[in-house]
């Protein structure tokens, strides 16, 4: 009479405790990405490359000192410093920033346009009208294409784009003081001290 097999009563404990440790490996690996770098910077493939060639129309009846505000073209990023807000009236983190954005507007050293995203002319020049408006070209993209290209993920997203025209800074969802202050103006102070590409 032979002695029984032990053998696949041993490698039954082990079976029970693999799936509990894969998942504790996983759970601790999304708490360190979880509580590691800033939320607000989600890395883009965009970042050092040219911003997209993208025409978009003026918002329809936005006047500034009673001229028409324009929309964007592909060429108004060379030679400036530009903070690209893309933005809605039915956005609520986007009304907590426009103070913000406000401030940004006033700063000599930047261009602030906006890109409405998916939006209706009505409600977003409302929008400016109860809030202020700092951006000093307005492109519309009713369908959400330009944004596709932009790598926007949603609104509000924020781009610093250098006057290479190339894009050096995404900030996802609604600006913050300290990113501003410790992030946006010291790079944007550096890239209009950097010499004109050639």
């Amino acid at each position: 009479m032979t002695a029984p097999d032990t053998a696949p009563r041993r490698r039954r404990p082990l079976l029970l405790i693999l799936p509990a440790l894969v998942f504790a490996a996983l759970a601790g690996l999304f708490l360190v990405r979880l509580f590691s770098g800033d939320p607000s910077r989600i890395p883009s493939a965009l970042i050092g490359r040219p911003a997209p060639a993208v025409d978009l129309a003026p918002l329809p009846g936005l006047l500034k000192d009673g001229v028409p505000v324009p929309g964007i073209a592909a060429g108004d990023f060379k030679g400036k410093v530009t903070l690209v807000n893309v933005w809605a009236s039915w956005c609520a983190p986007c009304r907590e920033e426009h103070p913000l954005l406000m401030a940004l507007a006033r700063d000599p050293r930047l261009q602030v346009v906006g890109i409405n995203y998916k939006d209706t002319p009505e409600n977003a020049r409302r929008f400016l009208g109860q809030n202020g408006l700092p951006f000093s070209a307005v492109g519309v993209d009713p369908n959400g294409r330009a944004a596709i290209d932009w790598g926007v993920y949603g609104v509000p997203e924020t781009f610093l784009v250098g006057p290479d025209g190339a894009i050096a800074y995404k900030f996802v969802g609604p600006l913050n003081e300290a990113g501003i202050k410790d992030v946006l103006l010291p790079l944007a102070a550096k890239l209009s001290a950097a010499p004109p590409a050639r």
